[in-house]
C-alpha cells in the first residue's frame, strides 16, 4: 500500500470504529425486541373481543388495552398471497404469490411458489443476529408433498426450528403434511409431543412456548423472531368439547342480534364512525331450515378462536416467566376476511354405529387437506346430518356468519371490499410502546410488517442474497406509529383473482372481477362502501385507475392469467366455492 494513502485509511478505521462503539452504545441502551407476528386464519373483522365480539378473548385484549389497536390495517384477501406478501414484504405477486400454490399458471407473479427473488422476515432478520421460529401454516410453496423439493420450506426459508403445516388447511386432529423441521411426521406417533388430545391449535401454541423456553435457557441474551400461524378459525369446523360448551345456545337467535350487537360494540368502542350504515345482512334466520346445526355452526367457530386466544395466554406467559415480555413486540393480525366457502354444507349421511372403514396405525402420515376418514376408521361426514366440531366431521361455518364476522363490512374473503382485507392489528410491546388502549387510525398493510422487523432489528434488507437480485421492500415500518408519529403518506393497491383495489388517502377504488366496474368510496365518510361515488367524480375514478394500472404492471399483477369465459361478475375461478362470488344477497 502507498505511504500517502495511509492517513485516509486511518481516518476511515476511526471514523468505522467510533460508528461501531456509537451503535454498541445505541444497542445496549435499547436492546434489540424480541419479535412475535402471530396470524390468525379466517376471522373476519369483528371477531375479537376487543373489536367488537362476544367470543371470548381476554388474552388479546388484554394485549390490546395494554397497547394498540389499529383500525385501519390490511391483509391481500386470501391466504397464500397474504403470507408471501408478510413474509416478504412485497405484493403477493412480486413474491409469486398472485393466486394459490396449486396455481396451473407460468408467467413470474402467479406460479404459487415464493420467488427466489424475495427473503423472508426470518432470513433477513437471521443474518441481523436473530434466532428464528415458526409455527403454523406455511402455504406458500408448490412443493406440498413429503418427498418434493423442499427449497421454499420454513428451514430452508430462514428459519431455525419449524413446527406445522405446509398445506393450507385440514383435520384439526389430524393434519395433513404436519412437519417437524424438515420432516414429515405423525401427529399420533410423535416421540415428543404426547398430549392426552391431540388438537393442532393446542399443539402450535405448546411448541411456541416450548421454542421460547428452549431458546432462554440457552440463548437467553439473543434476539429472536418467531411467526405462529394459526390454521384457526379456517374450515373444517373442529372444536374441544371444552371451548364449544362455554357458547352453548349464544347463536340460537341467528345472525342478525349477534351482527346489530357487535355493529354497537364497535360504534362504542370507537372502532368505526356511527356515521357509516350497516352493510346489508345477508341471510334470514326465519328461513334457515336447520337451525340448531347452523347455530352449532357458530358455537364450534368461536370455540375455535377461543381456543386460540388461550394459547396466546401461554405464549404471554411463558415470555413472562423467562423476564422478554417487556422487551417483546407481539403483533396479531389475520389472514383474510371471513370466509364465505360453502366446504361441507351439503350431504345427508347420518354418522354410522361404528366405524365402517380400516383403521391407520400410528406411523401413517397424512398428506391431504380432506381426510376421507378418522385414523380409528370412522367415515369423515359432510352436511347438517352431523354437528361440526368432532373428528369425522368436515364443515364450514357459511355466509351467514361470514357476513358476521366481518362487521360492519361488505363482502368475504377473496374480495377486496373492506370485508375481505379489513384485518385487526394490535402491537403490544412494554418497553417500546408507550401508548396503552389507543386506537391507530393511519392505514397500514401487511407488507409493512417485514419493513418494521427489519427497522426495530438493526438488520438490513439486502439487494443481494444467495446470489440473486432480491426486490427492493415495498411495506414502510410502522414504528412511528408505535410513537404516535405519521407515517409517510402512500397508496396501497390489491388484486386477487380479477377483484382490485387501491387506497390514496381517503379514496378507495375497487371493483369486483376482471370486467366489474369500478367504484369510488370516501372512506371518512363511507367506509362500509355503501355510496358509490364513481358517477360523481368520473375525473377523479380516472386519474386512479390509471394509477392502478400503473401499479398493476410494475408490480405483475396484470396481464391476468384468467381465459374466457371467466370476466363476468358472476363468475367463479375457484371450483371449491360451489355459491359463486356474487357474495351479496340484499333484501
Amino acid at each position: 500500500m502507498r505511504a500517502h494513502h495511509l492517513p485516509s485509511l486511518f481516518i476511515k478505521l476511526a471514523v468505522a470504529f467510533s460508528l461501531m462503539l456509537s451503535a454498541t452504545a445505541v444497542a445496549s441502551a435499547a436492546p434489540r425486541p424480541n419479535i412475535i407476528v402471530i396470524m390468525s386464519d379466517d376471522m373476519g373483522f369483528s371477531d375479537l373481543g376487543c373489536y367488537g365480539s362476544e367470543i371470548q378473548t381476554p388474552n388479546l385484549d388484554k394485549l390490546a388495552a395494554e397497547g394498540l389497536r389499529f383500525t385501519h390495517f390490511y391483509n391481500t384477501s386470501r391466504c397464500c398471497p397474504t403470507r408471501a406478501a408478510l413474509l416478504s414484504g412485497l405484493y403477493s405477486h412480486q413474491a409469486g404469490m398472485g393466486h394459490m400454490t396449486n396455481s396451473k399458471f407460468t408467467a413470474d407473479g402467479w406460479v404459487g411458489n415464493l420467488s427466489p427473488h424475495c427473503v423472508t422476515i426470518a432470513q433477513v432478520l437471521k443474518t441481523g443476529g436473530y434466532a428464528t421460529f415458526m409455527c403454523g401454516k406455511w402455504h406458500v410453496t408448490s412443493s406440498e408433498t413429503p418427498k418434493g423439493p423442499k427449497d421454499n420450506w420454513p428451514i430452508q426459508r430462514g428459519f431455525d426450528r419449524y413446527y406445522g403445516t405446509i398445506i393450507g388447511a385440514g383435520s384439526f386432529y389430524v393434519p395433513g403434511m404436519l412437519c417437524k423441521d424438515n420432516d414429515v411426521i405423525s401427529a399420533d406417533n410423535d416421540p415428543d409431543y404426547k398430549p392426552q388430545t391431540y388438537y393442532y391449535t393446542d399443539a402450535l401454541s405448546d411448541h411456541a412456548c416450548r421454542f421460547i423456553g428452549d431458546h432462554c435457557k440457552g440463548h437467553a441474551e439473543q434476539p429472536f423472531f418467531m411467526y405462529v400461524a394459526y390454521t384457526a378459525a379456517h374450515w373444517p369446523m373442529h372444536a374441544l368439547e371444552k371451548d364449544i360448551a362455554k357458547y352453548k345456545g349464544k347463536y340460537d337467535g341467528g345472525y342478525e342480534p349477534i351482527r346489530m350487537a357487535r355493529f354497537e360494540r364497535e360504534k362504542k368502542m370507537g372502532l368505526i364512525d356511527p356515521k357509516w350504515d350497516l352493510s346489508p345482512q345477508w341471510g334470514e334466520w326465519e328461513h334457515v331450515e336447520n337451525k340448531a346445526w347452523e347455530a352449532r355452526c357458530m358455537e364450534v367457530y368461536a370455540a375455535m378462536i377461543d381456543n386460540m386466544d388461550q394459547g396466546i395466554g401461554r405464549i404471554v406467559q411463558t415470555l413472562k416467566e423467562n423476564g422478554k415480555l417487556d422487551n417483546t413486540l407481539i403483533l396479531f393480525l389475520q389472514d383474510n376476511g371471513g370466509n364465505y366457502e360453502t366446504i361441507g354444507r351439503t350431504g345427508s349421511i347420518p354418522r354410522a354405529q361404528h366405524p365402517t372403514l380400516t383403521p391407520h396405525d400410528a406411523n401413517f402420515i397424512e398428506t391431504t387437506h380432506h381426510p376421507k376418514q378418522t385414523r380409528d376408521g370412522w367415515p369423515v361426514l359432510e352436511g347438517p346430518a352431523v354437528m361440526p366440531g368432532p373428528r369425522d366431521t368436515y364443515i364450514a361455518y357459511g355466509q351467514g356468519w361470514a357476513n358476521v364476522s366481518n362487521t360492519p363490512f361488505r363482502m368475504y374473503k377473496h374480495f377486496v371490499h373492506e370485508g375481505g382485507i379489513s384485518t385487526p392489528l394490535i402491537a403490544h410491546w412494554p418497553s417500546g410502546i408507550s401508548r396503552h388502549n389507543e386506537l391507530e387510525q393511519q392505514t397500514g398493510h401487511l407488507i409493512d410488517i417485514m419493513a418494521t422487523c427489519v427497522d426495530l432489528s438493526g438488520s438490513t434488507y439486502p439487494r443481494q442474497f444467495n446470489g440473486l437480485d432480491i426486490t427492493p421492500l415495498e411495506g414502510t415500518s410502522l414504528a412511528p406509529a408505535f410513537a404516535g408519529k405519521a407515517l409517510p403518506a402512500r397508496q396501497i393497491f390489491w388484486e386477487h383473482e380479477g377483484n382490485r383495489a387501491m387506497r390514496d388517502g381517503k379514496w378507495k377504488l375497487v371493483a369486483k372481477y376482471p370486467a366489474g366496474r369500478w367504484e369510488l368510496y370516501d372512506m371518512d365518510a363511507d367506509r362500509t362502501e355503501m355510496h358509490d361515488l364513481a358517477a360523481k367524480e368520473p375525473e377523479r375514478v380516472m386519474d386512479l385507475v390509471a394509477k392502478w394500472e400503473a401499479w398493476a404492471q410494475r408490480t405483475g399483477a396484470t396481464p391476468w392469467p384468467w381465459k374466457p369465459p371467466y370476466g363476468t361478475v358472476s363468475d367463479d375461478p375457484n371450483p371449491a366455492v360451489k355459491d359463486g362470488f356474487a357474495g351479496e344477497k340484499l333484501k
